[in-house]
């Protein structure tokens, strides 16, 4: 199990100011530090956190895997054929929204995403899609050609009733199995911290852990480097 520490919120205390600090590269050096097993980074189409400069930066600093979220749009895969991280996680995008709000819908835009796979490929990346813990659209993702799904784990993150829960996590146990399955890699990623991670870390054939705001908010009190090892801890 690796874990992969998203920034972003580095970023969105930086241009919350307009400001060059705090410096999102000495963030990412410090959570390699730390036990990050890697370094996620969500370039949005309206910059709201991070820019264009800093995928540029980072991926020259980075030392283990190196994720870019993105929008599949052909703007984002331009500069991804450029900072060649190791893997694009393709997630669905709202202006207004505050978060990445659920999954991509496969269903309704195959061909789309048949093509943008395709072009991934020709520029030698992986791609990753960001869905929900749903068997139909794991078999789509799967026959549109991706190598890599991250299930998101928001619904379980932010249930309190605790039968809800259960199913919660039945959905994303019996969704990794399925996926793992047919091939998949399989991440997890969204509203993960390191009281509600101790339950998914049990479930097989996960790979990658993708945590950012819960560690970002996190540090706050403890620091960047306690908050990383805290959960690095649980998945060793």
């Amino acid at each position: 199990m690796f874990l992969c520490i998203n920034l972003d919120h580095v970023a969105t205390v930086r241009q919350a100011r307009q400001e060059d600090y705090p410096s999102l590269i000495d963030a990412c050096i410090l959570a390699e530090k730390s036990g990050a097993d890697g370094i996620t980074l969500h370039l949005r189409e309206d910059r709201r956190h991070i820019q264009d400069n800093d995928i540029y930066e980072a991926s020259k600093i980075i030392k283990g895997k190196f994720t870019m979220e993105m929008a599949s749009t052909d703007e984002m895969l331009e500069i991804a054929k450029r900072v060649k991280p190791n893997l694009l996680t393709l997630v669905p995008e709202k202006r207004q929204e505050l978060t990445t709000e659920g999954g991509l819908n496969l269903k309704n835009n195959k061909n789309k995403f048949k093509d943008y796979i395709s072009e991934v490929k020709k520029a030698g990346l992986r791609a990753s899609f960001f869905i929900e813990p749903d068997f139909e659209i794991i078999e789509i993702a799967k026959e549109l050609g991706t190598d890599c799904i991250e299930i998101h784990t928001g619904r379980y993150a932010n249930v309190k009733n605790s039968d809800i829960l259960f199913k919660e996590l039945e959905k994303i146990k019996k969704a990794s199995e399925f996926a793992y399955g047919l091939g998949l890699q399989v991440n997890v990623g969204h509203g993960l911290n390191k009281d509600n991670v101790a339950e998914i870390i049990k479930i097989k054939n996960l790979s990658e852990f993708h945590i950012g705001h819960a560690v970002i908010a996190r540090a706050i009190f403890v620091g960047l480097e306690k908050a990383i090892s805290e959960i690095k801890e649980q998945l060793k």
